[in-house]
Parts: C-alpha cells; structure tokens; sequence
C-alpha cells in the first residue's frame, strides 16, 4: 500500500535498528556498483529518494537518474561495459506537461532513467525535494534531507533521522533543500491530490520495441500523439 500524506504538525525523532542500518549499507552498495561505470563515462548519476536520505526499508527501491542529457547508447553502453544487463526497457511520460523518460530496468527494485526531452526546473529539481547525492557522496557515506511521499521532510541524524511535516512550511523547506518554493507547493499539490482521488496512472508508459532505440520510440510516440509532440519541441 502507498505512503500518504501526512499533515501531523509535530516532529518525530526516528532511530534505526541495526537491520535497518544492514539494508541502507547494502542497497548503497547495489547503487555503487550501477553509479560508477556510468560516472567513469562522464554521466553524473545520482541516486535519489529513501537511499540518499536514509530511511529505507525492506521494500525500498534503488532510483539512480542520469543528469547528463546523453545519447541512450552512451548510457547503455556504459552499463553493458561494466556486466550490467538490463530486464526491461521503457518510457514514461508522467504527464502531457512533464518530459519523458527513458526507464532501464535492472531487476525489479532498481532503475537507472534519464530524461529524452529537456526538464522544467520544476523537473529537475524534483530529485532534490526527494533528497539526491552523487557517487562521491555516496562513496563518503553521506546522507540528505528530502521529502518522502507522506510529505515528510526527513532530516538525517547519527542515529537515524527526524521526520516532520511540510504542509504549511513550504517556504522553510524550501530553504532547507535548497528548491523554489515553486517546486514544493507543486509536489504538495500533486501528492495531496493523488490522496483525494487515488492514482490515476500516467500518461505514456510503453516498452522499447526489439530493434529499436529510445530516440526511435520518442519520434515515433511525437508523430501520433500531439501532446507529446508539443512537449518535444516546445523544450519549456
């Protein structure tokens, strides 16, 4: 069941157990591993989400984003160089206003995208509000704040982290990310929104044909559907 929002006013302190402390040191491992052939070749991945910040769980999934706007067979063959298979391979278009994005699968919890169409600030800076780091960073043990999708900013601790809510505080934790107030309110607005009328699924989400590449599929998907196509060259 996905996390919902939470608009508690108070703080809560949370410290890991010795398990949960296990899991973040070897999910951070699996994210080493994927990161460092792509950093070799000049791709500045990041990780971003509960493994940048901390607070993972059994269930938490590895999201690693090529920042570099880079052609899909630099970034494939950076991976295939290092051993690096992929399960499945897709786009996602979250909305007719969002850029789309190409989606490697390495095995059911970890995935390695990066953006065909160039990002809003908005976008861009959705990464940070989650918490982000580079491979540097990761390698230097470190954590981030970020925001969660209960909407709770979390705060790294030595002994694991303080949780509190952001609604009502988009400005101060605005400051604290170092986001716009902008991309806040719009992360608020879209999470509040998808607790009152559910999720209601994206607007393109379709595999990689055989044969094909990103690029191909992204022209093609532009010629039948407008909306993708204003997207495309209006490169907000």
């Amino acid at each position: 069941m996905a996390k919902k929002p939470l608009k508690r006013p108070e703080s809560l302190v949370v410290a890991y157990s010795s398990k949960r402390w296990d899991i973040l040191h070897r999910l951070r491992e699996k994210a080493k591993q994927i990161m460092e052939p792509l950093d070799k070749s000049n791709l500045e991945p990041i990780v971003h989400g509960s493994i940048a910040r901390g607070d993972i769980s059994p269930k938490s999934d590895i999201d690693i984003f090529v920042q570099t706007q880079a052609s899909s067979f630099t970034i494939q063959s950076a991976l295939e160089k290092a051993n690096i298979t992929p399960t499945r391979l897709y786009v996602v278009q979250a909305t007719p206003n969002y850029a789309m994005k190409a989606h490697i699968g390495i095995d059911e919890g970890t995935i390695v995208s990066f953006a065909l169409m160039k990002l809003r600030k908005v976008e861009r800076e959705f990464y940070k509000f989650g918490g982000e780091i580079k491979l540097d960073d990761l390698q230097k043990n470190l954590r981030v704040a970020g925001v969660d999708k209960r909407l709770m900013l979390i705060e790294p601790t030595e002994e694991g982290h303080v949780e509190s809510t952001i609604v009502g505080r988009e400005e101060h934790v605005a400051h604290v990310l170092g986001v716009s107030v902008e991309t806040v309110l719009d992360r608020v607005h879209a999470l509040l929104r998808r607790d009152d009328v559910g999720r209601t699924g994206v607007f393109v989400k379709q595999e990689l044909p055989e044969g094909k590449t990103f690029e191909m599929l992204l022209e093609e998907l532009a010629k039948k559907n407008p909306a993708v196509r204003r997207r495309l060259t209006s490169q907000l």
